[in-house]
This record gives structure tokens, sequence and C-alpha cells, in this order.
């Protein structure tokens, strides 16, 4: 084989692998950003419906921060969830002895795992075709629910 040919080759290897690469990497940024519970697109399955809601989304540099507020309205009661996870993608953060949580990219999905008092709840952070993000929960003992999100800024 002549010395060109193999150096051709190669070129023609790498400039692939390129573009295959850029093709395959995801734009986590997409998520960034605060995002408004749209009720009616939501699927509560047969769970308390949650009234309002919004969820804001950061990852720079790896570092990842989702903070959660939820309203829940009730027949006598309004509750109120406010939650906040921040730490490097994969890093697991302790609060307590009795509650974990990490956050993870697996490919453009943002899963944030919590543990508390052993039971695992996993939330999967998705950009749907339509711009709005769509988030499922899986908690033990439960049916799952799929939560949709419209961009604040839309």
């Amino acid at each position: 084989m002549r010395p060109y040919a193999a150096t051709t080759i190669t070129g023609a290897v790498l400039t692939t692998l390129f573009f295959a690469f850029g093709a395959f990497a995801h734009d986590h940024s997409a998520l960034n950003g605060t995002w408004t519970l749209v009720p009616a697109k939501s699927d509560f399955a047969g769970q308390p419906v949650v009234q309002t809601g919004t969820v804001t989304i950061n990852e720079r540099q790896g570092i990842i921060t989702v903070s959660r507020n939820f309203v829940y309205e009730g027949a006598t009661k309004t509750f109120f969830y406010r939650d906040l996870t921040d730490a490097e993608d994969n890093a697991t953060i302790h609060t307590g002895k009795d509650l974990k949580s990490k956050t993870s990219w697996d490919h453009d999905v943002l899963k944030v795992t919590t543990t508390q008092y052993g039971a695992i709840t996993v939330e999967r952070y998705t950009l749907a075709a339509d711009g709005t993000m769509q988030v499922r929960v899986d908690r033990p003992d439960h049916k799952p629910i799929t939560l949709v999100f419209q961009h604040k800024d839309d």
C-alpha cells in the first residue's frame, strides 16, 4: 500500500467518525430554563392532580441543578412541594441518612433517582418533538405518571 493511500484512508475514517460523533452528540442545555406544568396534557394515573408546578433545570459544565415546585390542592388542604437537586453528572447527594439523590444523563434523557427510606423514585426528563418537556415519574407501588411542561419563555 502506498503511503499517501494509507493517509487518505485514515483521513477519511477520522472524518467519518468526527461527523458520526457530531450526529449522536446531545445538547443537554436544551432542557435548561424554567418549565411550567400543563395539567390538562399530563397523565396523573389516578393520583392527586398537581394544580400548578414549575421545574427549573440548569446544566452547565457537568453540574446539573433541578429545582421543582408543585402545589397539590386537596379537599381540605393545599400541599406545597419544593425540592432541589444539585450535583455533578452521576454524583450522589446525601441529605440526612434517609435521603439521597443522583442526577445523570442517559443519552438525551435527564434522569433523577431519589432514594428515601429505601423507596426509589425515578424521574426521566425528555424534550418532546413539539418542544414540550415530558417527565415520567416512577414510584414504588404507584402507576407511572407523565407530566407535560411548557417552556416558560414560549
